[in-house]
């Protein structure tokens, strides 16, 4: 009888055993998935940017060397490059842990780098593409670009979908483009959500608010997506990643920053250009104040040290 007991709990032991080794070997499975499908999708997303002159020496990530990132969203559609219609350009600086970020008015009156022609600055997106964007950001900024990160702003709606939805805190009531929107916390669906980040006129701020809103709802997606559990989903996110987004940044940068400069996004300090709007041939341009562009210019070239 006892040698028939022993035989059962090993019976059970082995049992238990061989779930938990499945266990373990499906959760490794999963996590090599994903870590596989993630850099695939990064490699597949991948765009060159040429270094910029207004650096000396190379960035090192290994040593915390503070980054700058130019985020764009574009209006691109079938036969046409679109412009870029959000311009956020960012410094994340591990050192004093901190993360310092501008948007630029999309109608902002400049210099187009590598045309010689002033005009506004989100068409130096359709005139020569990323490249001539960066170029034309550093100048007015007098600041590199390291990185940039280029978002068709159509996948909003794709994106906020898979995730299920999200939810902003919207200071103001107002309709637009067949859509309701309350004060206060509110949930947007895809379509709502690029509604959302569209709407200017009725916007007491113009532009800026129009901005602060598209901040919202990338935070709002970051926020959403970093609770992704299901499979699935995952795979749903890395589909609408590969169509609508492009970046220069590698997928070990992109785990270096996210490991290594995770802390300077617990202090975010945000600039803000300003400005008057004036008509030039009749075309509006936003004119910015230079004092103000100074002080910024001041303020992130500090943040880079």
């Amino acid at each position: 009888m006892r040698a028939e007991r022993k035989r059962k709990k090993k019976k059970v032991l082995l049992t238990i055993v061989t779930i938990i080794g499945l266990l373990v070997l499906s959760s490794g499975g999963y996590v090599y998935y994903l870590w596989h499908k993630a850099a695939s999708t990064v490699a597949s997303i991948q765009e060159d940017l040429k270094k910029s002159d207004k650096r000396d020496t190379d960035i090192d990530l290994g040593k915390k060397d503070p980054i700058s990132v130019l985020i764009m969203g574009v209006d691109e559609r079938k036969n046409d490059k679109g412009r870029a219609d959000t311009m956020i350009y960012m410094t994340v600086n591990p050192k004093t842990n901190t993360t310092e970020m501008v948007s630029i008015p999309r109608d902002t009156y400049t210099k187009i780098s590598g045309k010689g022609t002033m005009d506004k600055i989100n068409h130096s997106y359709a005139f020569g593409g990323t490249q001539m964007a960066a170029d034309t950001v550093e100048d007015l900024l007098d600041v590199p670009v390291d990185y940039f990160v280029k978002v068709n702003m159509e996948s909003f709606k794709d994106t906020v979908d898979t995730l299920g939805g999200i939810t902003v805190n919207s200071t103001f009531a107002f309709n637009y483009d067949g859509h309701s929107f309350g004060t206060g916390n509110i949930s947007l669906n895809g379509e709502e959500a690029l509604a959302y980040t569209r709407m200017r006129k009725e916007d007491p701020r113009g532009d800026f608010g129009r901005q602060q809103r598209q901040r919202q709802v990338i935070e709002g997606i970051i926020s959403k997506g970093a609770n992704i559990s299901s499979v699935t989903k995952f795979g749903d996110m890395f589909k609408v990643i590969e169509n609508n987004m492009k970046t220069n940044m590698s997928f070990d940068d992109m785990w270096t920053v996210m490991t290594d400069y995770k802390n300077a996004r617990g202090k975010v300090i945000q600039h803000e250009l300003k400005g008057t709007g004036t008509r030039i041939n009749n075309i509006y341009y936003y004119k910015l104040d230079e004092a103000s562009l100074a002080s910024v210019k001041k303020e992130l070239k500090e943040s880079l040290k």
